[in-house]
């Protein structure tokens, strides 16, 4: 395993990020094929064997369950100073804007409810998860702030957000002497690449570490095509993201499969392979353990310039899917 900073850190993280969202009670989730504990414990632990120190989660996932079986398995499996862990928290609910609930108290609220799942003095890293249009910026970067100052959260992170609210966030923080966003956790791989667009840029210019999710665009880019699994067939959000550019992804992911084959790797390590070139520690979920095994191969595969150019040729722009395609507030009414 080969490990890096964490972008303005001081947090040593392994190049891979074990992604902990098909952890956690199926009951209390929107995934069938999440995996109970017993199975989450076993991939946890071979990824700290393969030299893994960097998780993440978040209490949305399968309604804090996913927190908890991460926090009980690295208790029993780790020393809490040797990992970095990782938890993201979600925009104020309507029930408790209706409430008078002010987004400072609602980090706190967040904050205190992970580390209550986890079993934990501490994160590492908070993420904020998904931008919140209706709570002013400065509430969310109090909010964080508290929680640094606590002890409570080392160092701050944002999950799928334009690169120019980074920037104004990190710009506001700074001058009001607030902590600042270290990492930026978005939607990137070798079939989605818009964030090359001004986020990639930001992030060189500015030190900010990139943690992208859906490495692997949920499973295509891991297996030949026709090739099908469980979560292919049930991921409803995955298929939402990438079913409608399915025919030109397609040459993208023939040459990942081809390239697999000519090199001897599977197209896992490929695709990660290419991802590690541009980014610090994708966020690669595990839900076998030859997941997480193909992962730890893909830091020490290193692909020439001709073969990423090659991976790269077919891609064509692509349009917002996701959480960011979300539509925000109309501007007329951001200037209201």
């Amino acid at each position: 395993m080969q490990y890096s900073k964490l972008g303005n850190s001081r947090l040593t993280v392994s190049r891979i990020c074990m992604g902990c969202m098909g952890f956690g009670d199926a009951a209390h989730g929107q995934h069938s094929w999440t995996l109970d504990e017993e199975h989450s414990r076993q991939i946890i632990r071979r990824g700290l064997e393969l030299g893994v120190n960097f998780f993440d989660t978040a209490i949305a996932y399968q309604s804090g369950t996913s927190e908890r079986f991460l926090g009980r398995a690295l208790r029993d499996f780790a020393r809490r100073e040797d990992v970095v862990v990782a938890t993201k928290f979600l925009p104020r609910t309507d029930e408790e804007i209706a409430a008078g609930i002010s987004g400072r108290q609602h980090v706190q609220n967040m904050i205190d409810a992970s580390l209550h799942n986890l079993g934990m003095d501490y994160v590492d890293l908070y993420i904020y998860h998904m931008w919140d249009y209706r709570t002013p910026l400065e509430d969310i970067l109090l909010g964080l702030n508290d929680a640094v100052q606590a002890g409570k959260v080392r160092y701050i992170g944002i999950s799928n957000c334009f690169a120019y609210q980074l920037a104004k966030a990190n710009a506001l923080a700074g001058q009001e002497g607030l902590a600042q966003f270290v990492s930026v956790q978005g939607h990137y791989n070798l079939i989605f690449r818009e964030e090359e667009r001004e986020m990639a840029r930001l992030c060189a210019e500015d030190n900010i570490a990139m943690t992208p999710y859906s490495a692997l665009a949920g499973g295509r880019l891991s297996k030949h095509p026709g090739e099908s699994s469980k979560r292919l067939e049930e991921d409803s959000y995955a298929r939402f993201k990438y079913d409608a550019t399915a025919a030109q992804d397609g040459e993208i992911i023939d040459r990942v499969a081809r390239l697999a084959e000519k090199r001897g790797v599977t197209m896992t390590e490929i695709s990660l392979a290419w991802l590690l070139t541009k980014v610090d520690a994708p966020v690669v979920g595990a839900t076998k353990m030859h997941h997480i095994e193909g992962a730890a191969r893909a830091v020490d595969l290193a692909l020439t310039q001709e073969e990423c150019a090659w991976l790269e040729e077919p891609y064509v722009p692509h349009k917002l899917v996701g959480v960011m395609a979300q539509n925000p507030p109309a501007l007329a009414d951001i200037r209201r």
